[in-house]
């Protein structure tokens, strides 16, 4: 039987980055996805800001070419500006999702991860010392062991139900057709047309004569059936709310979902884990479901890594749940509220009207910002009063380092190493060795994400786990905490 550290189930973007994360993390992993390529469709057109910066910190976005910057924000199509907000919360726009899988995968090639298209996962069991898994493949049945399991692998988690793990959660109550077209020339609608009755047909260009059109339609059924929907039945409906004619249309790829929303109950059973719509399924509304599920991989990715190798503090794995779970059922309140204000009839333009007035005030603007960038996410990583504490480091914040040389802190979290930076002198902190795991970085604050921080630790995935002035326990605790015990490496000046 093969043996491998973690194997991955599924090959969309959560997964791949999960699967990155965890090789830079040290440890070996294999992506087993069922289909035997990718399909090329692209459900999500981008991703919000907090994903964007993750994908940074890795050195990623570069990879993905050309995309756009959303400068406006909308919550529930009610729009508000971003500009009036001191931080840029602004998410990439037209960005298909099969580009994004495409330079994620790129990079797992470049990391010499192996990814198993065509491998259906058929059944799970834990043994004392891993997880097995069985699938079938294009060379028949077969079995492979591993320290951990995760599900990548969509609402409907095989993984998850081979688990046992419950996902209780919203019925459906309308549906939606989405098809990509081409050889037509229609209007933009990027953020929706609200039409009578509670309906509205979204249209997004794509470029090369390529649109993205959707309908919302109470006519259409609750839980349309994705593997029986016809290019026909999308056309009808386009006609009968729009008086348009795609009937010419060349269709690229089709699909149909209702709006159901479910949540794990649990993200971690035993050596199992959850992430992205396997752990919670999120309405469909402007790519919530893969900002969150990149994020969950960022989260899990390097205290996996640690577990597997030895060194995770007791409870480390733990704080996967603790810390993204209440994220993802936050999401799905919100999402289903955005739905609301989004897709509801003429009754709802009352509450449309004030909710415009409050996103014109910048405090309520920079709060529901926050929800749909997801830079308002804050963990708790332990005690004290800094504002940066349990937040992302702002990854565009700038050392000046002793040679001089000028970098970002994005720049010094491409490794996946977690960062002890400081602007006073290295010797005065704990020297005990963290295995590899914390890079120590002096230098002083090109731009100052606080005129006071003369010392903060960044844990990998990019959020504050201490700081000073700020924290109450001392930076020995948070060294612990995070990365276990042993000695920090000596200053790492690059």
């Amino acid at each position: 039987m093969k043996t491998t550290d973690v194997i991955v189930v599924g090959a969309g973007p959560v997964g791949l980055m999960l699967a990155g994360e965890l090789r830079l993390g040290g440890v070996d992993v294999v992506v087993y996805d069922r289909l035997p390529a990718a399909t090329g469709e692209s459900r999500a057109l981008g991703f919000n800001r907090r994903a964007a910066e993750s994908l940074g910190q890795r050195g990623l976005l570069s990879r993905l070419g050309e995309f756009r910057w959303g400068p406006m924000g909308h919550f529930g199509g009610v729009r508000f500006d971003l500009g009036m907000l001191d931080e840029d919360h602004s998410g990439v726009l037209g960005l298909s999702q099969a580009r994004t899988e495409e330079a994620l995968g790129g990079w797992l090639a470049e990391l010499g991860v192996p990814v198993r298209r065509g491998h259906e996962v058929t059944g799970l069991r834990e043994v004392p010392e891993g997880v097995v898994v069985s699938f079938t493949g294009p060379g028949g049945p077969g079995e492979e062991s591993a320290a951990y399991v995760v599900g990548c692998d969509g609402a409907g988690s095989t993984v998850r139900a081979m688990a046992g793990i419950p996902a209780p959660g919203w019925e459906a109550t309308r549906g939606m057709y989405t098809a990509e077209i081409t050889g037509v020339t229609l209007r933009p609608r990027p953020i929706g047309e609200r039409l009578p009755g509670g309906s509205m047909v979204v249209c997004t260009p794509l470029g090369e004569g390529r649109y993205r059109v959707v309908i919302h339609d109470l006519a259409l059924p609750v839980r349309p059936d994705p593997g029986s929907l016809t290019f026909a039945q999308v056309a009808d409906a386009w006609r009968r709310l729009t008086g348009e004619s795609i009937d010419h249309a060349e269709p690229q790829w089709l699909w149909a979902c209702g709006n159901t929303a479910a949540l794990a109950a649990e993200y971690r059973r035993g050596r199992v884990f959850l992430a992205g719509d396997a752990a919670h399924e999120i309405p469909p509304l402007a790519a919530w479901g893969l900002s969150a599920g990149l994020q969950d991989a960022v989260n899990l990715g390097w205290k996996l890594a640690a577990a597997v190798r030895g060194r995770a503090p007791e409870g480390l794995l733990d704080t996967y749940h603790a810390e993204r779970h209440p994220v993802g059922r936050e999401l799905i309140r919100n999402a289903r509220a955005a739905s609301k204000l989004y897709l509801g009839e003429d009754a709802m333009d009352p509450v449309r009207e004030f909710m415009g007035e409050l996103l014109a005030h910048r405090d309520t603007a920079e709060y529901v910002a926050g929800i749909v960038s997801g830079l308002g996410v804050r963990y708790d990583l332990g005690k004290g009063d800094h504002p940066l504490l349990g937040r992302r480091m702002p990854p565009e914040s700038e050392l000046t380092l002793p040679d001089g040389t000028r970098t970002r802190v994005a720049d010094l979290l491409h490794t996946g190493q977690g960062l002890l930076i400081t602007t006073g002198n290295p010797t005065e902190h704990p020297t005990r060795d963290h295995t590899d795991q914390v890079d120590v970085i002096t230098g002083t604050w090109t731009t100052d994400p606080d005129p006071a921080l003369d010392t903060v630790l960044v844990r990998p995935d990019g959020y504050v786990a201490w700081t000073s002035p700020g924290s109450t326990d001392d930076l020995t605790h948070a060294l612990d905490r995070w990365f276990g015990t042993g000695r920090v490496p000596q200053s790492a000046d690059r």
